[in-house]
Formats: C-alpha cells, sequence, structure tokens
C-alpha cells in the first residue's frame, strides 16, 4: 500500500484497523511513502485509490517509474485501474498509461482516523464494475475481477465503463448535499434538481449513462450496510472528507456537470452554486452536516420553491405525501370552485383565494386583498388538512399567479415546507398526470399552528421609503404602471420610484418559470444584484407574491407591500406617478 502524510505515519507505526461487523481485526500492510520506495515488476497492477483531485499528479509521479527487467516504464507496460468517482479520471491516465480499467466501486466504507477505516457493508464488502477504458476487456481484467472477488467484492467485467462511470455519477450527484445538510425532504428534493440537470447535460453532451450494476448478473442480496457497534455512521465519501478538514472531489462530480454544460451550452446554475457552497464550507472549517436549511434554500432556492410535475407524481406515490390546494383564480374570474370540479389533480383541495387567502375588505387603505389574521388562516389550512410537518403544493391553470398567494401566506405564517408545481394544472397533464373531478371528501382536519412574521411585509410608508432608498418592484402590466388604464383601483399610475417589472416575465412560453440563471439576469438587469433591499407590489398583493417567489428562485430575498396598489391609491394622501419611468 501507499500511504501519505498521517496515514502513512499511523501504517508505518503499526497494524491497520479494520473494523467490521463481525469485529475489529488488524493487519499488517506493507507500506510506502511513493514510488522511490517502490520496486516495480512485470505483471504488477498499479490501483489508484487516491481522490479526484490527486489523480492528475498521483498518476504523473508513478506513470515513468521504470519496471525491473527492462528499459520500460510502468505507463508503457503495467496496467492501472482507477476507481475515482467522476468522468475525469480515466482520461488523464490514458494520456499516459497505455492500458487503463476504469471501475465503479460501491462500498459504504469510512476514513476518518489514520489508520482505521470502518468495512460496515457484509457479508460482501463491496461491488465493483471494471472494464478496459475506453472500451473492450482483455485477460487481465479476467484476473484482476478474480482477485478482487477472492476479497468478497462482487465483480463484474464490462465493455462499457464510460457509461457506468456516468452512472454512478448520477447516483452520488448530491454527494455535496450530504456533506453540507443534514437529511431532509429539502436535501432530497436538492438531489433532484442536480440530478436532472445534470441528465440535461449528458442529452446535450451525447453521454447515455446506465447503472454500474445493471446486466451484470451480480446478485446484490448479500451487499448490505449494516451496523458497527459502538461506532457512528459516517456519511458518503464528500462528507468524509469534509468532515476531515481536506479537500474534497467536488470539482470533479457537480464541476464535471458544470463543465460539460459549458462545453455544449447548458446552464448549469444548481450544479455551480453546489459546487462553490462546498469550497466556501471548507474554507471557513464547517463540520460535516451542520448547515441549516436556510442555508440550503439561499444555495439551491429552487428546492424550497418549485416542484415538477414528474417529480411530484412520484412524491404523491411515495410514504410522505404533500397536501395538494388548488387555488383557481383570476380577477373577473369567480368561478374558480366550478374549475376545480370540472377537473383538478387528485386529492387536491380548492382554496378560495377571496375568502381563505385574504381578510375581510373593510378598509380601503388596507387594500382589496389584506393578509387575513394568523388565527382565521390556521383554522382554514386545517379544514384543508395541514397537519404540522406536512409538505404542500400549491397550483392554478396561470402559471402560479394565484398559487402563489398561497405559498407566500403558508410560509409567512410559519409552514415552511411549501412549494408551487411548477406550470400548474397544464404542466400535470402534458407529462400524462391524471385528473380527478367533482367534490372532494372534506379531508381530516388538521392540527398545523400558524402564526405571522416569517416573511418580511411592507407598510405603504416602508413601500415609500423602499423605493427611495432600495428597490421597489412593481409586478403589474406594464401599461397599469404607466398609469395608460386601471381597471379596477381608485387611480392610475405606480409608487413614485418603483420599477416596472411585469410578473408575466416570470415565466416561459409554456407557462413555467423561467430558469433560476435566466431570473437572476432579470432582476440583475433591474437593480436587485445592487439593492440593499428589494420589494414587491401589484394590485392587491397576489401577483407580487409570484414575483417574490420569482426572487426567490434566483436567490434574492423579497418583502412584500401586502395592500399594493389597491392600498396606496386609496390614500389621497399619496401620490401616483406616471409614465415608464420610476
Amino acid at each position: 500500500m501507499v500511504a501519505r502524510g498521517a496515514q502513512l505515519d499511523a501504517l508505518r507505526a503499526g497494524p491497520l484497523r479494520q473494523v467490521r461487523p463481525e469485529g475489529e481485526r488488524l493487519v499488517d500492510v506493507a507500506v510506502a511513502g511513493g514510488p522511490d520506495e517502490v520496486d516495480l515488476r512485470p505483471g504488477d497492477v498499479l490501483v489508484l485509490a487516491s481522490k479526484s483531485q490527486d489523480t492528475d499528479p498521483t498518476l504523473a509521479e508513478w506513470a515513468w517509474q521504470p519496471v525491473a527487467g527492462g528499459p520500460d516504464s510502468a505507463a508503457e507496460v503495467l496496467p492501472v485501474v482507477t476507481l475515482q468517482n467522476g468522468l475525469d479520471s480515466e482520461r488523464i491516465a490514458v494520456r499516459r498509461f497505455a492500458t487503463v480499467y476504469g471501475a465503479v466501486i460501491l462500498s459504504p466504507a469510512g476514513y476518518l482516523t489514520p489508520g482505521e477505516v470502518l468495512s460496515p457493508a457484509a457479508p460482501t464488502v463491496g461491488v465493483v464494475t471494471i472494464g478496459r477504458f475506453p472500451e473492450g476487456r482483455d485477460e487481465r481484467l479476467d484476473a484482476i475481477a478474480a482477485d478482487l472477488n477472492a476479497a468478497r467484492h462482487l465483480t463484474a467485467v464490462v465493455d462499457d465503463i464510460p457509461r457506468r462511470k456516468a452512472g454512478k455519477l448520477l447516483m452520488i450527484i448530491g454527494n455535496a448535499l450530504d456533506a453540507l445538510y443534514p437529511a431532509s425532504p429539502d436535501r432530497e428534493r436538492a438531489v433532484r434538481l442536480l440530478r436532472d440537470e445534470a441528465l440535461d447535460v449528458y442529452a446535450a453532451a451525447g453521454v447515455e449513462p446506465v447503472s454500474p450494476t445493471s446486466d451484470t448478473g451480480l446478485d446484490l442480496s448479500t451487499f448490505r450496510r449494516q451496523e458497527l457497534p459502538g461506532r457512528t455512521a459516517t456519511g458518503m465519501s464528500t462528507w468524509q472528507s469534509v468532515q476531515r478538514g481536506g479537500a474534497v472531489e467536488t470539482d470533479f462530480l457537480n464541476g464535471e456537470i458544470s463543465l460539460l454544460g459549458r462545453l455544449h451550452g447548458v446552464p448549469t446554475p444548481h450544479n455551480d452554486a453546489v459546487t462553490a457552497r462546498v469550497h466556501r464550507a471548507v474554507r471557513e472549517g464547517a463540520a460535516a452536516g451542520s448547515l441549516p436549511a436556510e442555508d440550503l434554500h439561499a444555495t439551491l432556492p429552487s428546492a424550497a420553491v418549485l416542484v415538477g410535475a414528474a417529480a411530484l407524481a412520484d412524491e404523491l406515490a411515495g410514504p410522505r405525501p404533500p397536501l395538494l390546494l388548488d387555488v383557481r383564480w383570476a380577477l373577473g374570474d369567480p368561478h374558480g370552485r366550478a374549475h376545480h370540479a370540472e377537473g383538478h389533480l387528485p386529492g387536491a383541495v380548492y382554496v378560495d383565494l377571496d375568502t381563505e387567502l385574504a381578510g375581510a375588505h373593510t378598509d380601503p387603505t388596507a387594500g382589496r386583498h389584506p393578509l387575513p389574521e394568523p388565527a382565521d388562516l390556521q383554522a382554514a389550512a386545517r379544514r384543508w388538512g395541514l397537519t404540522t410537518g406536512r409538505p404542500v403544493v400549491a397550483y392554478d391553470a396561470s402559471g402560479g399567479l394565484a398559487a402563489a398567494r398561497a405559498w407566500w401566506l403558508l410560509r409567512w405564517a410559519g409552514h415552511a415546507d411549501v412549494r408551487l408545481l411548477d406550470g400548474g394544472l397544464a404542466a400535470w397533464t402534458a407529462s400524462g398526470g391524471a385528473l380527478e373531478s367533482g367534490p372532494v371528501p372534506a379531508p381530516p382536519a388538521g392540527d398545523v399552528e400558524l402564526t405571522s412574521g416569517a416573511l418580511p411585509v411592507l407598510d405603504a410608508d416602508g413601500a415609500a421609503d423602499l423605493a427611495v432608498k432600495g428597490l421597489l418592484l412593481d409586478a403589474r402590466a406594464g401599461e397599469r404602471y404607466r398609469g395608460e388604464v386601471e381597471p379596477v383601483d381608485p387611480r392610475a399610475g405606480h409608487v413614485p420610484g418603483a420599477v416596472s417589472a411585469p410578473t408575466g416575465e416570470n415565466l416561459d412560453a409554456d407557462g413555467r418559470f423561467r430558469s433560476a440563471a435566466a431570473l437572476r439576469s432579470r432582476f440583475a438587469a433591474l437593480g436587485a444584484q445592487d439593492a440593499p433591499e428589494v420589494g414587491v407590489y401589484c394590485g392587491s398583493g397576489v401577483t407580487a407574491a409570484h414575483q417574490i417567489a420569482a426572487l426567490a428562485v434566483a436567490g434574492i430575498p423579497a418583502a412584500l407591500f401586502a395592500g399594493s396598489w389597491s392600498a396606496w391609491s386609496s390614500d389621497p394622501d399619496r401620490p401616483a406617478a406616471t409614465g415608464g419611468t420610476p
């Protein structure tokens, strides 16, 4: 074995400690600190077991070492087996070595303490798929596979190892999130975002991933992780690197997706963001898995805002299905309940925006849709069947323009696990999702407890101040902002200093939210990236919530002027600006 640093010191001082489900054992191993301490011989096999970020310097150190009995170097006559995650190690190796065997290894082993390896899988220790890179097989592969099998590693020889490596990368694309955050539904959703983005990149790059063990004939029933008495389970490989305080391989996992995306013109904002966040955590000395949910939301805000139709279908079939809220509403269309009865997502509860997502309209200066009292919102949510901690997905038939009101209100009231169905009803049916018709039976009463204040709110004075000192966005259509028309409220125009940002520009032609990168560009052009604070208003505080959701996807927090223009224009002491400039 070749070791470095503290691991080398530990193995020179004593045997390797292997901790297995059946107990511990001490293993005497021959150890070297580098190629100068090893005499290479014909028939040797080099097995590269370093992390991906160390592949290039390690192979450069070994490639041109002499092999006994002739003038040849290791790179010319010895094979190297690459065990690394990602897609880069084989490409690096084949630059120097004539014979490269790529391998995908599945193993829950842990290494945190020098001189000790935790190996909790039993009775099989690990699973290995191995093949010649870039393709094919030869006789030496069979001998290597036999040795691995003898060491209790289920091993299969394949002739398409790059596809298996690509499949493994999809399996571990969430390693960085495992290293940063505790397990949670939001983390699971974030992993899906990373994986979906990787699949888009693979498609553009012509990469066809396949599961590492598919069509291999391996019996995986003997490969089971078990508890190690007296030991705490470790996280995945990146988790272990962060916990040790060492370099991480994220540049070759999420960074590989970023690389392929840049080469093939596919944006990769989610993988980019995770790569950057891991490196910042390492710089700051964060402990593995120690960052809070709020940090995950800031890193990948889409995971906390949106859910696609296919992912929602999976969640509804899973052990923790979300509560579905149908919030079909539009200005001038009072028939939302009838639309719901004609066809809705299975089990979805109809929510009346005017009566359940708004308070009584008694004071014009409070706006047409004032915020409801928390007690009233709680009573409504319990009627919907909302229980403490249950996920919620809201949808409508207008790209989320109405459903975002439910998303914002529940989060404002302290229920954090709320998302919007991206694309709404149309996206669901386009994906093959079934609809139900008729009334939905009243669900069992929920027990959720709601308060207020979890999201920031502006009153009229605060909106006026923010229009001067920060950025106040007007989410209405441009003609209403300019004061050319005003179909509902007492006066035409806009809050002086507010910037026009029509909500409809948050959506693409299919009624789905634009990508996080596109939304970041949109709001940066409006000044949101540089503003100390951002606020949003619309006509009555409904579509402004959609704007806040879009800002959240872009990673920008914002406050809601709840009364919006209906409140401002009802107060004769408030000035109104017209025209196309603030």
